[in-house]
């Protein structure tokens, strides 16, 4: 499975009104790993930058006059994310702006290009309804470091979005069948057989922390009250 976890900056916040994007920054993951690739691009807007919008991520017109306009690194871009499935942090706002900048140069949107499109916002509301669910909030509930994130950057946002996915997907990979990295094609996720008994027994056990034990049953909790108590797993784990 090749992902791009993909992030952008942008002029201001609704790209109806004509505003453009200043920042894009993706890293590759495959099979759970990142690779190391990525893309990352400044880009001059040829617009003002809202006072709102520059208070969040701090990049100034100023700094963007000598960098390329998005059409000179639209090919690069979306040689990158093709075939891709893409998360991104609150999709439709950041495919609202890619599309834009696409349409005003007659090429199609990004859901043609990409593999798929995954809101990781989505995700974290149905993890954790009720609660925050910013980056920031995510970095601190899964223990991720973002110190360095004093501003708002596409890149650092993006490589902390991949540990969050990470950690939010943490221990849905298959059972019974093992990646193989070495064997995967362009796009493709090649399977090996199942694990020996041997081998299962030979991997780590992580066992999980007071703090995600809490998590859990507040999130059981959750559901639960979201359900009004007809969930039968719960049901049925409540009379074991």
């Amino acid at each position: 499975m090749r992902q791009i976890f993909l992030d952008t900056e942008t002029t201001g916040l609704d790209h109806k009104l004509g505003h453009r994007i200043i920042e894009i920054g993706g890293v590759e993951m495959r099979n759970r790993r990142l690779t190391k690739r990525h893309f990352h691009h400044y880009l001059n807007p040829e617009r003002d930058i809202d006072a709102g919008a520059l208070a969040i991520h701090g990049i100034d017109l100023e700094f963007l006059q000598d960098k390329p306009r998005f059409a000179e690194v639209a090919e690069e871009f979306l040689d990158f994310v093709r075939g891709a499935e893409l998360i991104i942090h609150n999709a439709p706002f950041d495919t609202g702006f890619l599309n834009a900048e696409l349409a005003l140069l007659d090429m199609a949107p990004i859901e043609t290009i990409c593999h798929a499109v995954r809101d990781s916002l989505r995700m974290a509301k149905d993890l954790h309804p009720g609660k925050r669910n910013s980056l920031d909030a995510l970095c601190e509930r899964y223990g991720i470091d973002d110190s360095k994130r004093t501003l708002h950057g596409a890149l650092l946002d993006a490589e902390l979005l991949a540990e969050v996915y990470l950690a939010m997907t943490r221990g849905q990979e298959s059972l019974i069948m093992e990646i193989d990295p070495d064997k995967s094609g362009p796009w493709e996720t090649a399977i090996s057989t199942p694990l020996s008994g041997a081998a299962r027994q030979a991997r780590p056990v992580l066992r999980a922390t007071d703090r995600e034990l809490a998590e859990h049953q507040r999130l059981l909790s959750a559901i639960r009250k979201e359900s009004g108590g007809k969930c039968l797993w719960l049901a049925d784990e409540a009379g074991a």
